[in-house]
């Protein structure tokens, strides 16, 4: 009997390296499971899941949860510091919106044309009065000078630059341009020929795009509100939109 009992008593503890098996499987699971979610993009999914593998694990305490640094970019506890190239990206913009505004300033058009800063790059913004007579896409004199006095400060950086055409909700109907998207689009591709013929501006850092009605700054609601939303807008990209501006194949 006494046997007996020895025998069962032996012959469970033979198998409890199946406990300390199990135990590192599920350590090795968690630990995979938490390096996918290092490299996915969802950080609060992964705040959720190292919420969940903490309580399940018993600790009083929060996992990973401290802001290290992370294997996918953008995904850490704090923001990555700047690159130096970004850096000196942003005191150029910094100089060419200061050279701009100063401009603007001399020129007494500082009413007509504002000179701003966005995520994006810097935004030289021309009501319509400044460079085009109404429904018109043809540069005036005065227009043509502005440009001129402006292509050389643009040309100072390597950046892209994309010209933007915009209009009111104001219906147009001609025999030229049939609604607002031409219109628009006619308006930025006259001002990016203007830059490339007369000032020889390298073409393949220049975009037109064309946003109709569809971009108000302000709501169209009366006059001087429309008139705020017919301009054309010259945009210097930051470096790191660049990325999103289709390359070319030829060097």
């Amino acid at each position: 009997m006494i046997r007996a009992r020895k025998s069962q008593e032996s012959h469970g503890g033979s198998e409890r390296w199946l406990v300390t098996y199990a135990d590192l499987i599920t350590l090795l699971l968690i630990f995979f499971i938490v390096m996918y979610s290092l490299g996915q993009l969802d950080l609060e999914r992964f705040k959720y899941l190292s919420q969940s593998l903490s309580q399940a694990m018993g600790g009083g305490g929060m996992i990973l949860m401290n802001g290290g640094p992370s294997t996918s970019a953008g995904q850490s506890g704090s923001r990555p510091p700047m690159l130096e190239k970004d850096q000196q990206d942003l005191m150029t913009l910094s100089d060419i919106k200061e050279q701009l505004t100063d401009y603007m300033d001399r020129s007494g058009l500082q009413s007509k044309v504002s000179v701003s800063s966005e995520d994006r790059g810097i935004v030289i913004s021309f009501q319509e009065e400044v460079l085009f007579v109404i429904g018109s896409s043809e540069l005036t004199q005065q227009a043509r000078e502005i440009i001129g006095q402006v292509a050389p400060i643009l040309r100072k950086v390597p950046n892209y630059i994309r010209v933007e055409g915009h209009t009111c909700n104001l219906p147009i109907h001609s025999t030229i341009y049939p609604s607002n998207w031409e219109l628009s689009s006619a308006r930025a591709t006259t001002v990016v020929k203007e830059l490339i013929n007369k000032h020889s501006f390298p073409p393949q850092r220049l975009s037109a795009s064309a946003y109709g009605e569809y971009r108000p700054r302000v709501p169209n609601d009366n006059e001087a509100h429309r008139q705020m939303n017919r301009r054309v807008d010259i945009v210097i990209l930051r470096n790191e939109y660049q990325v999103s501006e289709p390359g070319s194949s030829t060097k």
